[in-house]
């Protein structure tokens, strides 16, 4: 239960998300390799149109999506350096 609150509390933080982005692929204590990694999580998940749930079924078929963005996300902060995770709340 306690994963899961942690997961929704990770969804309600969308707003700094694009900032956290901004400054991860900027940042030069990021590592290229994981920069590489993150981008073609990133082009992958727009060029590959496949979906668990198909999106016409209204609510249910945005869960997917919200799911692999979530998946996507939490694995360029756990790519990122600590102070970057820190200032952005995310860690």
């Amino acid at each position: 239960m306690r994963k899961i609150w942690k997961r929704i509390r990770f969804i309600y933080n969308f707003r700094s998300f694009f900032p956290f982005i901004f400054e991860f692929f900027l940042s030069k204590e990021v590592n290229r390799k994981k920069k590489l990694f993150s981008i073609a999580f990133i082009i992958g998940y727009f060029l590959l149109p496949f979906d668990a749930i198909p999106d016409f079924l209204s609510l249910i078929g945005i869960v997917d999506d919200v799911v692999i963005f979530t998946f996507i996300m939490q694995q360029m902060i756990k790519m990122a350096p600590k102070e970057l995770q820190e200032k952005y709340c995310l860690a």
